[in-house]
């Protein structure tokens, strides 16, 4: 066993590209009260899976029983906004999903290289690499580990590496030395993060309505329309959202990441392509990415509901074409863009769809469109339908 295994885990995790690496001990989170709290008032929408594991969220025990110590590594995605593109396209995507595979799979393999190494100190040791999918609340560990804290946009923070990062726990039953919480705030009076939010997603500094956010309609909500009073709000982001963090001065000097497989793919699909995309082909393209989650229908509808806040008049034809779409979410969504683009076809074309319709979601969006697209809606038989 090396002298200080402690600072050789810490040296270990540097050295499988780490940027961040710190020690928490295995305790109930600090913050668990804010959490309850924030789950009882609703703010977790329809993500079941949080409110159904609220009892797994108390302990680490949960997750690995003998666990006696947290280890809590970041990695560095990449911060720039945009690859360089030949032209100008409609769409973004959350900078943390441009990259070629998924953050789960990339870090689950270095904690796990990282765990192998702790096993070979300790032969009988116990471990357990856990990446956003198990009941345990990241960001709280990371906080007592020392990495970082929270912001009021309820992103961690460090002053080195901004926010664009990624987290990772290596839980196991060594008992290591734990490093000071990071306690104080550097986030002052600074605002910039809540005002920025275009759909007033923040009920108030470090606590986050999800159900007003972008990341969770066009990420989280799947098999849903989006609400129409949301749907202005996510502007052009097809897929997630940076503006809480693009507008935080923390991030001014955040890193390029050093993980080839974060690092942006060139000229990923815009919204036209997305929309246009068959699902055979969105599989394959996007397997093993964090894309592949939601699904091609939810980003295609999402892709419809961005060109229609494009304001762009020369996409009309390819949502006309997308009328045709299998799935009802999509054509929902596509019938509200182009009310949004009207043109002097729009009416025409929305009358003729309306008349071979058959799904309820995507008549009432027709009926609505084509109510305030037309000022004598009396006109319209919808009667007939």
């Amino acid at each position: 066993m090396p002298a200080n295994l402690t600072d050789h885990i810490k040296e270990s995790a540097r050295e499988l590209g780490f940027e961040l690496v710190g020690i928490a001990p295995a305790v109930s989170p600090v913050s668990l009260p804010h959490f309850e709290s924030w789950v009882e008032a609703g703010y977790a929408g329809d993500m079941k899976y949080i409110p159904g594991r609220r009892e797994a969220y108390q302990h680490p025990r949960h997750i690995l029983p003998v666990v006696r110590s947290v280890i809590m590594t970041a990695m560095c995605y990449d911060p720039q906004r945009n690859v360089e593109q030949e032209e100008i396209r409609i769409g973004q995507i959350a900078r943390y999903a441009r990259g070629e595979k998924d953050y789960h799979d990339v870090m689950k393999v270095s904690l796990k290289t990282l765990a192998q190494r702790i096993h070979k100190a300790v032969p009988e040791s116990k471990t357990r690499a856990v990446v956003d999918t198990t009941p345990l609340l990241e960001r709280d560990f990371a906080q007592q580990a020392g990495l970082g804290w929270f912001g009021k946009n309820t992103m961690l923070l460090n002053k080195s590496i901004g926010s664009y990062f990624f987290l990772g726990a290596l839980l196991t039953d060594v008992e290591l030395t734990p490093d000071e919480p990071h306690n104080s705030s550097h986030c002052g009076t600074c605002t910039r993060c809540l005002d920025a939010c275009p759909t007033d997603a923040f009920v108030q500094p470090y606590v986050l309505n999800a159900t007003k956010c972008i990341s969770y309609y066009t990420i989280e909500m799947r098999d849903q329309s989006i609400p129409e009073e949301i749907r202005p709000g996510l502007k052009d982001w097809m897929f997630g959202c940076d503006i809480c963090q693009e507008v935080c001065p923390w991030n001014r000097k955040a890193p390029q990441t050093r993980e080839e497989k974060f690092e942006p793919q060139v000229n990923l699909p815009d919204a036209i392509e997305f929309l246009a995309m068959t699902p055979e082909t969105f599989k394959t393209k996007f397997r093993g990415t964090p894309l592949e989650r939601t699904g091609r229908n939810a980003l295609a509808r999402n892709a419809a509901v961005v060109i229609g806040n494009s304001g762009s008049r020369e996409t009309v034809q390819h949502l006309v074409d997308a009328l045709q779409d299998e799935s009802p979410l999509v054509r929902e969504a596509v019938v509200w863009a182009l009310g949004k683009l009207e043109n002097a076809e729009t009416i025409a074309i929305l009358q003729s769809q309306l008349c071979i319709e058959q799904e309820e979601i995507v008549l009432n969006q027709l009926k609505a469109t084509l109510s305030q697209l037309d000022n004598n809606s009396d006109e319209i038989d919808f009667e007939a339908v």
